[in-house]
Parts: structure tokens; C-alpha cells; sequence
């Protein structure tokens, strides 16, 4: 269970420089006034504790990456490591991914990461799970015509209702796994989460997809 009251954690995002206030108003202007380059914008939708975006930002410094957590205590642990490694392609916000829409203008973002993300294992709250064919519509609206979501887990139901939600979403599944570390293709250059590097010593099989619109438009 992710952490989600530490005294002071909002008051501290507030104040850090590594996370973007009233995101909302930053809606197409990413690129030119937060990032102040031309670069792709990858982001990572419930990033945790952040280790997975910095060492993608660390790896990549041609990409733009933007993490979403919409829990402040988690949040707060990514900004500490952050202020340690002063990343210059990494910014956070602190907000629910069901608004996405009203922060990220049409086909400005490249590229979306959900990685481990909350199963909401009761049916009532399927529509709340990250690649959810609702979230998948609102993907849809702030992805480049080519831009891809990966996803990745742990937990093979939740696995199986994200695939079985591709096709109806109108998107096309280009890659699957049911054991990445064991699929030589999909595994080369895997960047691991605490969470991924934590269930998979346990011995669970990580599941991955990356879907796209191409051919559904």
C-alpha cells in the first residue's frame, strides 16, 4: 500500500521547484515554457515514488518527462531524489490522471508510461483503472497520431482486462508479453520500477503491452 499522509507532504510540493502548480495553464506550452526546447514529451501516469521517469530521464536527455502522481506522500519521495539529482528533462505534477485532458493539449505528448498502476479490483471501478478504455479515450486526445501507452504489471487480471480493452477503445495492440524478463525482444533496454524489481525477485512474471491508433484511423 502506497503511503498517503506524511505531515507537510503538500506544503512541500507547493514550494519545490520541481513540481508544476496550476498545470492546467501550462496546456500546449509544455514544451516552449517549462521545458523551454523542442524535445518529445514522454510522461508516466501514477510514477510512485519516481524512480522508473528519473532513470528514463537520466538515460534519454532528449526527452522531456513529465511525472503525474496524484498522492502527495509518494510524490514527496520523488521530489527529495529529484533535489539529489537535479535532472534537468524531469518535471512532477500533483493531480488526478481522470483531468489529463485539460492539461495536455491535442498531439502534444509522444509517449505515455503506466507502469504498475492500481488495479481497482472491484467491477464498479473498472472505469477508473489506467487503461480503462475511458482512460484509453483520453490518451487518445493528447498522444501524437503515432504515440504509444506502455503498460506494465504484475497483476494478470488486470493485465487481462487491459488487453481485452484495446480493441474496443479503437486502438492496435503492436507487442505483448506475459514474462518480460524472460522475452529477449521486449526486455532489451526495460528500465525497472521499485515495484517491478520488488514482485519479480518474488518470482512473478511482469506482463507488458504497448498499443497504438495506427491503422484504427
Amino acid at each position: 500500500m502506497r503511503l498517503r499522509n506524511i505531515a507537510g507532504s503538500r506544503e512541500v510540493i507547493a514550494d519545490s521547484k520541481f513540481t508544476v502548480k496550476d498545470p492546467e495553464k501550462k496546456k500546449g506550452l509544455w514544451k516552449k515554457e517549462v521545458f523551454g526546447n523542442d524535445k518529445p514529451i514522454h510522461i508516466e501516469i501514477g510514477m510512485g515514488k519516481g524512480r522508473f521517469i528519473m532513470d528514463m530521464a537520466a538515460l534519454n536527455p532528449d526527452i522531456n518527462y513529465i511525472g503525474i502522481e496524484k498522492y502527495s506522500s509518494v510524490l514527496l519521495r520523488a521530489i527529495q531524489k529529484q533535489e539529489e539529482l537535479q535532472l534537468p528533462n524531469v518535471i512532477f505534477i500533483r493531480m488526478d490522471a481522470e483531468v489529463i485532458t485539460e492539461v495536455f493539449a491535442p498531439a502534444e505528448v509522444d509517449k505515455i508510461y503506466l507502469n504498475f498502476s492500481d488495479p481497482w479490483p472491484k467491477d464498479r471501478h473498472a472505469k477508473r483503472r489506467l487503461p480503462s478504455r475511458e482512460f484509453l479515450g483520453r490518451y487518445d486526445k493528447i498522444l501524437k497520431p503515432e504515440g504509444v501507452v506502455e503498460f506494465k504489471t504484475d497483476n494478470r487480471d488486470l493485465f487481462q482486462f487491459a488487453l481485452d480493452e484495446v480493441e474496443p477503445a479503437g486502438w492496435t495492440l503492436d507487442a505483448v508479453t506475459y514474462d518480460l524478463h524472460h522475452d529477449e525482444v521486449m526486455n532489451r533496454g526495460n528500465v525497472m520500477t521499485e515495484y517491478e524489481e520488488k514482485f519479480s525477485s518474488l518470482g512473478n512474471p511482469i506482463y507488458k503491452y504497448i498499443v497504438s491508433r495506427k491503422g484504427t484511423k
